[in-house]
């Protein structure tokens, strides 16, 4: 059973400072190459699926959120307000509210819908201090956020196919969701009070999942605040479950922020407001991931694709050349030289790197390189041309796969 904390230090991940505060880690080197990459995943997703991207600022008014509801609903998770001037400004634990206004901030049209609003962005959540952990429980969260504004008559075909982008990014990250959890309210006040609402967003929601064909159980007292919710859930090696990705449908805050469009009618109508997360929080993903793979990340998301081994001194000229080749296609390689030990030695330090290049004499002489694969497979000696363009083939494709 792997533990992301014990592993994430071992790795050189990330690491967490008493002076920094609990729950708010910071990234090493390594750690900040899956992450980044991880975020070029999803954008890149995301642009293909015709999502736009912007930036909106972690602060907002306390207005904002009184006007959102979070303030009236969510303000036990919030951090207290900050008096600036005149004004109480709070750091934002949602993206949602910033999305609405960048909506309205010029008339739209039913020609523009639906506009799928994408966000890679920091929000904050006041969490105890018992129940942080890793990067699993963090106070200081990236989103991995999108808001798509849409008809009535879109919100159900726009929601399956945020579904069917999960469904991808887990089969390239080498994760599966156990469960599709409908999460419903529950008792107590922390609701929106618009039996409405509910049953409306409840409905479409179950036609996205009866339509996606995929088992789901209803859960009460999991919805947001809002409105109801398609959570995509994951386990750690432990059985424990966690909510990664959310689907949600939502007709509340375009009623409270009083957003609309512009019909073929010419009339105004009120646009639905689909929340979507392919992997959730940044930081709670790469957890997952580093558990799931033991840190042996798929080879696009590994912080080193490719060690280059030479096994005597006369052979490192040929492996810097490798390695100047391979960093000049956009791999990350990285040469093992003999002054870091045994070629033996070399090779178990570099047991997680997915590509392993020895050079020896005989390679050398050859322009070859004698190819060893992270699951033990040793595909022989190949060109190095062949084996730079090999691996680029397999990173740009993703996936899991190593070699074919």
């Amino acid at each position: 059973m792997y533990d992301h904390r014990r592993l994430g230090r071992e790795l050189g991940l990330f690491g967490t400072d008493p002076l920094i505060g609990a729950g708010l880690p910071y990234w090493l080197p390594d750690g900040a190459i899956v992450r980044h990459t991880l975020e070029e995943y999803v954008r890149e997703a995301e642009r293909a699926a015709g999502y736009r991207h912007v930036y909106s600022p972690v602060l907002g008014k306390r207005e904002l959120y009184e006007i959102s509801g979070h303030w009236a609903h969510y303000r036990e998770d919030m951090y207290p307000p900050m008096d600036v001037g005149a004004e109480q400004v709070v750091l934002r634990p949602s993206l949602c509210p910033h999305h609405a206004l960048i909506y309205r901030s010029r008339s739209r049209s039913y020609r523009e819908l639906p506009l799928r609003m994408a966000e890679l962005g920091g929000m904050y959540r006041s969490e105890l201090s018992g129940v942080l952990g890793g990067l699993t429980r963090v106070r200081a969260i990236q989103l991995n956020d999108a808001h798509v504004f849409c008809t009535l008559d879109q919100a159900v075909e726009e929601a399956r196919a945020a579904l069917a982008l999960i469904a991808r990014a887990y089969a390239d990250l080498g994760i599966r969701a156990v469960r599709h959890r409908l999460s419903l309210p529950g008792e107590g006040g922390k609701y929106v009070a618009d039996p409405a609402l509910w049953r409306r967003a409840t409905a479409l929601l179950r036609e996205v999942l009866d339509g996606s064909g995929v088992a789901y159980q209803e859960a009460e007292g999991e919805a947001a605040f809002y409105g109801p919710k398609i959570d995509v859930q994951i386990a750690d090696a432990a059985g424990r479950e966690a909510t990664l990705s959310t689907v949600q449908i939502d007709f509340h805050q375009p009623e409270r922020f009083d957003l609309h469009y512009i019909g073929a009618d010419g009339a105004r109508h009120r646009p639905v407001m689909v929340h979507r997360s392919i992997i959730g929080s940044v930081e709670r993903a790469v957890a997952h991931l580093v558990e799931e793979h033991g840190g042996a990340f798929p080879a696009w998301l590994a912080p080193v694709q490719l060690v280059v081994l030479p096994v005597a001194g006369e052979q490192v000229a040929r492996a810097r050349e490798l390695v100047r080749r391979a960093v000049a296609l956009g791999l990350r390689a990285e040469l093992a030289g003999p002054e870091h030990g045994s070629l033996g030695a070399r090779i178990r330090s570099a047991r997680l790197v997915p590509y392993q290049a020895v050079i020896g004499e005989r390679e050398a002489g050859d322009g070859l390189a004698a190819v060893r694969l992270r699951d033990g497979r040793r595909p022989g000696a190949v060109p190095v041309e062949e084996l730079v363009r090999r691996i680029g083939e397999r990173v740009a494709a993703r996936g899991t796969g190593l070699w074919e």
